[in-house]
């Protein structure tokens, strides 16, 4: 009675029988995405293999996302070197910035229609996990194996043990998903799914939209998954109308707990916005208990970057002045969720609120550019990682929270609880 990891593990691998965890399987995949910092050493890793066979180009999506708008000619000439890889395989999947479906890889992968439910997925970036809010297999790798997929079309796989996450519950206002993946890691510790496979269910799961499904997916990684996947249902399917590539079958468990390495249960209604402190994902606390200063607020990113993510900021920006002693930053995780924002009206909030906007980058996100720390600085953020020195200098500090978290803090210049800022107004 397998897990989902395992049955997509076991198709991938062409076995009939099933297979247990700790196995190795060789499986073919059926995506293999990278950006302009990964893409170059998996194409450089690629040709030197030298081999007879052609290049799995069909596999490849290659997306300009982390140094873009390019800071320095460093990273120039590394986004330059991938446009020339990509012209010269004859990448069809090629997304340049500002061009249409371009973004941050993984909103990307998912907007484009690669991610679909019972896939293996592989990219060179750690946070792919996220594809399995729609269903499936999606882990991060390094490039030397993107190149080695490049080439056969393969890769080895150790098959994971899978832990059950039931939530049940009725969420609090301002309680978003992203609270839901912090409270887990607060509570089983960053290495707490180390090589495993997490799998999410109960009635909060299926009630919430599938962006909140997405920043679950995306963060198991900060725990140590190696995925983190949501059974597929209704929600997922109608995203997938008319955009998906190709053909999908969706892969469920078979509901039989042993199966499980662990079973973990949360009354969903008792989890409140919460915030994890420097520096690390783990060190959680609700956003009631802190009263810390900050000087950068920062929206956007592939964790909470997505139009319900800007809808709900906007919904406490609109009208209001961001804190004189604060800059917000907001960037829409895609050109589409950019356009979206737009239309909806949310773009002329956050600029009549004194916030900063652009085109989607990683940049901040990892301490590359358009809004890195300096000394000293604090940043409240709806990013995935605040170990020391991401967002910036070794002595500055990353505070992770939800986008009704980061946009309350904007106004007031110090983390609240988004509930405390409308008693307080």
């Amino acid at each position: 009675m397998p897990t989902i990891a395992e049955k997509i593990l076991s198709e991938k691998a062409g076995k009939e029988e099933k297979v247990e965890a700790g196995e190795i399987l060789e499986c073919e995949v059926d995506y293999i995405m990278v950006n302009d910092i990964t893409g170059v050493p998996a194409f450089e890793v690629f040709e030197e293999l030298k081999l007879d066979e052609p290049m799995r180009k069909e596999l490849m999506v290659v997306i300009q996302d982390h140094y873009v708008p390019n800071k320095d000619v460093d990273s120039a000439e590394q986004a330059k070197a991938l446009r020339d890889y990509a012209q010269r395989y004859g990448i069809a999947n090629y997304y340049e910035i500002g061009k249409e479906g371009s973004g941050i890889c993984h909103q990307v992968m998912i907007e484009e229609g690669f991610a679909a439910p019972g896939r293996l997925i592989i990219g060179a970036d750690s946070h792919t996990c996220s594809y399995g809010a729609l269903g499936a297999f999606s882990t991060g790798i390094g490039s030397t194996e993107a190149a080695a997929a490049l080439a056969t079309g393969r890769l080895w796989f150790k098959v994971p043990a899978t832990q059950k996450f039931v939530l049940d519950g009725e969420l609090k206002r301002y309680v978003m998903g992203k609270d839901i993946i912090l409270h887990i890691i607060g509570d089983i510790g960053v290495s707490g799914s180390l090589y495993k496979s997490q799998e999410f269910y109960g009635t909060t799961i299926r009630n919430m939209c599938l962006s909140d499904r997405i920043t679950i997916s995306n963060m198991a990684v900060e725990a140590g998954a190696k995925a983190g996947i949501i059974p597929p249902d209704e929600k997922v399917f109608e995203l997938l109308r008319g955009r998906v590539r190709g053909d999908y079958k969706a892969v469920y468990a078979d509901g039989n707990e042993s199966e499980y390495e662990e079973v973990f249960e949360y009354n969903a209604s008792e989890i409140v916005p919460t915030v994890a402190k420097p520096f690390s994902p783990e060190n959680t606390v609700p956003a009631s208990e802190l009263d810390v200063p900050i000087d950068q607020a920062y929206l956007g990113s592939c964790t909470n970057g997505r139009i319900e993510d800007l809808r709900i900021a906007a919904e406490l920006l609109k009208g209001k002045k961001i804190s004189r002693e604060v800059r917000m930053i907001v960037i829409p995780a895609s050109k589409r969720v950019f356009e979206h924002a737009l239309e909806e009206g949310l773009i002329k909030i956050f600029l009549e609120a004194d916030a900063f906007v652009c085109g989607p980058t990683c940049g901040a996100c990892l301490g590359g550019h358009m809004g890195v720390l300096a000394s000293g600085e604090r940043c409240i953020s709806t990013t995935n990682r605040n170990f020391i020195g991401r967002m910036g200098h070794k002595d500055s500090e990353v505070y992770l929270a939800n986008p009704a978290v980061v946009a309350a803090s904007a106004l007031e210049g110090r983390i609240i609880d988004p509930t405390e800022l409308e008693l307080w107004r």
